[in-house]
């Protein structure tokens, strides 16, 4: 899951169905998959708008 979680962060144009599989290979149902897109997503769009706004991080 987290080689997924890396690749989906780092290189998402770069995702194939086969990534997919893999993790169904894993025992993931198709909710747990959804539920870890939708979790990395959401720290992406957040961590942006924090860099877009030039948030600082606390010390």
């Amino acid at each position: 899951m987290l080689s997924y979680v890396k690749k989906l962060t780092l290189t998402p144009a770069s995702m194939t169905e086969t990534d997919v599989g893999a993790l169904r290979d894993h025992g993931f149902s198709d909710e747990d998959i959804l539920a870890i897109v939708e979790v990395a997503a959401y720290y992406a769009y957040v961590n942006r708008l924090a860099n877009g706004l030039g948030v600082a991080l606390e010390g």
